[in-house]
């Protein structure tokens, strides 16, 4: 029997066995892999997962939840990590490491940026999300749904959306529909901003009010001077912007 899901925590358990298995497989563990899962509930991708994996590591907030998975696994097998995954110390488990898992969707956007700080030594991330924010993350510019989420995430991973699921999937049903998205880290060889602060502030700023053009949303960041060094028109808007040309200006202002 499922536990009562908690509407404070977001819970939402992944029941149809069809998606279970696709989402193993679009994983694909491999028996050696250090693989972290967050957020397993009640463990319909925990079971599955640790079958195929020497030791399995899962982080956990809900402490019934934890205890419950404390139980039915040996800890040979599946080590449980009691904790909030906005903060949990993903440097604390072996490296390189493979994430996954059905992430909460009221703290999506910082648990993602949390992840996104450990990408050097992450393999890949698959994750299920609203697809709304699977959407976001995936977006090029110059559309709807290219915003800060997808310049922040762009900027280290590779992403691509691999398939939709049904609300009717979960117990109980979201009003949403779901969807499976892989992250891949770019590499030390990716294009990196000099000043990662300041290259995290000029994304925010510009999407602040992102309808407005660029030197009134930066005015307090880059300078008139700074568009011209980087070769970037100011009366463009943000969501015109690749994540290189952001790199381009965040590198171009002045530092402080």
């Amino acid at each position: 029997m499922l536990p009562v899901p908690k509407k404070r925590l977001g819970q939402h358990f992944l029941t149809d066995r069809h998606y279970i298995d696709r989402i193993v497989a679009a994983i694909a563990p491999q028996r050696a892999d250090h693989l972290v899962e967050i957020g397993p509930g009640p463990g319909a991708l925990t079971t599955p997962l640790a079958d195929k994996l020497d030791h399995l590591h899962v982080v956990e907030l809900d402490r019934e939840l934890a205890t419950a998975l404390r139980e039915r696994h040996a800890p040979s097998a599946v080590s449980v990590h009691e904790s909030d995954a906005l903060v949990f110390d993903f440097a604390s488990l072996p490296a390189p490491l493979r994430v996954t898992g059905n992430l909460p969707y009221n703290v999506s956007t910082p648990l993602l940026f949390h992840i996104a700080s450990f990408a050097d030594r992450i393999v890949d991330c698959t994750f299920m999300l609203q697809k709304e924010v699977v959407d976001r993350m995936v977006a090029e510019p110059d559309s709807a749904d290219y915003g800060r989420l997808s310049v922040m995430l762009q900027y280290r991973f590779q992403m691509r959306r691999l398939f939709l699921v049904p609300p009717g999937a979960f117990h109980p049903p979201p009003k949403v529909d779901s969807a499976i998205v892989r992250m891949v880290p770019l590499g030390a060889d990716r294009l990196g901003a000099q000043d990662e602060a300041r290259f995290g502030a000029v994304v925010q700023a510009a999407f602040g009010q992102r309808r407005k053009m660029l030197r009134n949303t930066l005015k307090a960041l880059v300078t008139a001077e700074a568009f011209d060094r980087a070769g970037i028109d100011s009366q463009r808007r943000a969501e015109t912007l690749s994540v290189a040309e952001f790199v381009a200006l965040s590198d171009s202002a002045p530092p402080g």
